[in-house]
């Protein structure tokens, strides 16, 4: 399985190594998902302020938040579908707070990677059409969270 993911590190923060597991991480999931060779996600890294402002500017809180999704496939009131041969599928853009990042991890008793990877199943999962706004849909999703992360070995 091969996603193509674009990463974004406005902080620096992320290294390499990390990037690495990430990948890894999602292949787990596509996989597991169906998702099909080639498709494309972006996933940026920022600080609680820049989060902050998408937060705002987006969903209308004002407030840091730990990962945004925004997924390209969801259409829009008013929005045309796009069609065409040899298309590659994009899912959308995960956006994770690093600073988020580190504070749960340590209020969690959890490793930094372990979080980090939690919030970008999390995040890729929002892109495929998960949710978790009702109790049903909210097992389904941390259950699908769970067991990616335990099959990559990010356990808590």
């Amino acid at each position: 399985m091969s996603l193509l993911i674009d990463f974004i590190d406005e902080t620096n923060e992320i290294t390499n190594e990390q990037k690495e597991t990430l990948e890894a991480l999602l292949a787990v999931a596509a996989a597991k998902e169906g998702v099909e060779d080639g498709t494309e996600v972006s996933i940026t890294f920022v600080n609680n302020e820049r989060i902050q402002e998408i937060n705002r500017e987006y969903r209308d809180k004002d407030k840091p938040t730990d990962v945004i999704s925004f997924a390209l496939e969801e259409m829009g009131e008013g929005e045309i579908e796009i069609f065409g041969e040899e298309m590659p599928r994009v899912l959308g853009d995960i956006i994770i707070s690093v600073p988020r990042t580190v504070e749960q991890a340590e209020e969690y008793g959890h490793s930094f990677m372990r979080e980090l990877g939690f919030l970008t199943v999390h995040g890729f999962l929002h892109l495929l059409g998960y949710d978790h706004e009702t109790v049903e849909d909210e097992k389904q999703m941390f259950t699908r969270q769970k067991d990616i992360l335990d099959e990559h070995g990010l356990t808590r």
